[in-house]
């Protein structure tokens, strides 16, 4: 499928609409809910970190440290990935399956349109703006574990930053933004084939986002997995 996407390409005229239309929609239409988990996240982990704190010799710093490492190597990257699978992989599998059911789909192909093309490509190239979605989420990340620490006491506001500086390795928001490059890939693609390919009507459209999700999700922990032993292990 993923070969034929690319052959045939539709007028850049009309595939440059369709791709600002589709950042809209996936990227710029989910920044609120990813914004809003991120902070809330980060003020959790903050929070568990520093109730199980309990030395006295511990210094309040690695608190800080904490919330960066959780939320920069796995929560923003990985967690918001399958937030996004949720929402934007149920959203394409739904959209290009009803495009199938009611046809349109091979009016396209009677039209001489590269269907593949005309559907998923904008999908994918969208998709590439998904890591400056993450970098807000890393942000706000912190921010959220700054404010949980600060207004609730856990940890000076000085501890906290210190924390956030201590023993920061640059090489780890590389690999977090080579893996959300990798998920942005496969959030696109993965869903589009589950909605390309499904048969049936209206009820089966329904049931192809539900294994569009279980299926990408799966895969997105594996890779999740392959990519940490490979780049970190």
């Amino acid at each position: 499928m993923v070969w034929e996407v690319f052959k045939k390409p539709t007028k850049w005229s009309i595939m440059k609409t369709l791709i600002l239309k589709e950042i809209d929609e996936l990227i710029y239409g989910s920044l609120g809910i990813i914004i809003f988990i991120a902070f809330f996240i980060g003020g959790v982990v903050t929070i568990q970190t520093a109730l199980n704190l309990t030395n006295p010799l511990i210094p309040k710093s690695l608190i800080g440290f904490a919330t960066r490492q959780s939320v920069i190597l796995e929560f923003a990257p990985t967690f918001t990935s399958i937030i996004m699978v949720g929402k934007v992989g149920s959203y394409i599998t739904s959209s290009i399956g009803t495009m199938r059911v009611t046809e349109q789909i091979d009016a396209l192909e009677v039209m001489g349109v590269n269907s593949l093309n005309y559907l998923v490509f904008p999908k994918i190239i969208a998709m590439l703006f998904y890591p400056f979605a993450v970098a807000i989420a890393m942000y706000t990340g912190v921010l959220g574990g700054w404010v949980a620490a600060v207004f609730g006491d856990y940890a000076p506001s000085g501890d906290y930053i210190m924390g956030l500086q201590l023993d920061f390795i640059p090489f780890h928001v590389y690999y977090a933004f080579i893996k959300t490059l990798l998920f942005s890939f496969v959030i696109a693609t993965m869903p589009s084939y589950f909605g390309y390919y499904m048969q049936g009507g209206a009820l089966e459209v329904g049931k192809a986002s539900t294994t569009a999700f279980v299926w990408t999700s799966v895969v997105l922990i594996i890779l999740n997995y392959v990519l940490t032993q490979l780049m970190l292990g």
